[in-house]
C-alpha cells in the first residue's frame, strides 16, 4: 500500500469521518460555553482561574475523551477497531501523554504572595496536547476547530471577561512607620469607601525591625476595570502612618 496515494490521504475526509468531526466539534463548542459559565462565577468573585482556564481545561478534556467514542475513525479508519488491544489501543499513550503533560504544566504556575500567574498558560499547554492528540488519530477537522476556539479565547476572553459585571481581588501590603499600629477595622473602613471588600480571612501581620507590615486582599464591590488597582493605590496616602505599601492583582 502506498501511503502517499491519494485514495489513502482522503480517507482522512470521507462522509463518515467528516460526521465524527463535526460530531466532536458540537461537543467542543458546548464543552467551552459551559466552561465559560463556570469560569465566570470564579471570575466574578475575583478568584484566581478565571473563564479562559476553565473553557480552555473543559475543551481539553472533552477533546481527549470523545475521540473514544469513534474507534472506527481512528487513523481515517484505516484500522477499522480491528487490531488487537496490545497494537491498537491508543488509550495507553493518551494517559502517558497526559500525565506528562500534567507536570510540565505545574511548571509554568507562579505563586508570587497572593498573586497566581501562569493558570491559563498551563490550560493552554493541556490543551496543546488534546489537540495533538486528536491530529494523531486522524481527526484533522476537530483539531483545526479545537486550535480555533483556543485561540480565540486566549486573544479575546480576557476581553469579554472584562466586560461582564464581576469583583476582581488586589492584593494589598502596608508596611508602617515605626511604632505605628494599623487596625484592622480602619482598614476595613477604608477599603469599604473606596468600594472595596477587605478579606479578613485573607490577612496576615508581619513584625520586623519595629515595623508592623499588613497584607491582604480585597475584592472590589463592582468591576472597576482598568482603575482598579489605581483606584485604591491612589489614596493609600490617606491612612495614617503608611511608609511604603504595593497594590497587585490577586489573581492570573
Amino acid at each position: 500500500m502506498n501511503l502517499l496515494d491519494l485514495e489513502h490521504l482522503m480517507r482522512f475526509w470521507t462522509a463518515e469521518q467528516w460526521q465524527a468531526n463535526v460530531l466532536m466539534l458540537f461537543h467542543l463548542v458546548g464543552a467551552m460555553v459551559l466552561g465559560l459559565v463556570l469560569g465566570y462565577e470564579r471570575a466574578y468573585h475575583g478568584r484566581a482561574a478565571g473563564m479562559r482556564t476553565y473553557a480552555l481545561v473543559c475543551m481539553a478534556s472533552t477533546g481527549v475523551i470523545i475521540l473514544l467514542a469513534y474507534p472506527l475513525q481512528w487513523y481515517g479508519g484505516l484500522q477499522g477497531g480491528s487490531l488487537p488491544p496490545p497494537l491498537a489501543d491508543p488509550t495507553r499513550v493518551i494517559q502517558g501523554v497526559v500525565t506528562g503533560i500534567g507536570f510540565l504544566c505545574a511548571g509554568v504556575i507562579m505563586k508570587e504572595g497572593m498573586n497566581i500567574s501562569g493558570l491559563t498558560t498551563a490550560a493552554s499547554l493541556w490543551a496543546a496536547s488534546s489537540i495533538g492528540i486528536l491530529l494523531g488519530m486522524g481527526f484533522y477537522f476537530a483539531a483545526i476547530m479545537l486550535t480555533l476556539l483556543c485561540a480565540s479565547l486566549m486573544m479575546w476572553g480576557a476581553k469579554l471577561e472584562a466586560l461582564l459585571p464581576s469583583h476582581p481581588a488586589i492584593a494589598v501590603m502596608l508596611r508602617g512607620e515605626p511604632q505605628r499600629q494599623f487596625q484592622q477595622a480602619e482598614l476595613i473602613k477604608f477599603s469599604n469607601d473606596l468600594g472595596f471588600r477587605f478579606a479578613p480571612g485573607s490577612l496576615s501581620i508581619e513584625l520586623t525591625g519595629g515595623r508592623e507590615e499588613w497584607r491582604f486582599v480585597c475584592t472590589a464591590k463592582r468591576n472597576f476595570g482598568g482603575e482598579t488597582l489605581t483606584r485604591f493605590a491612589s489614596r493609600v496616602h490617606e491612612i495614617p502612618g503608611v511608609a511604603e505599601f504595593r497594590v497587585t492583582h490577586a489573581r492570573n
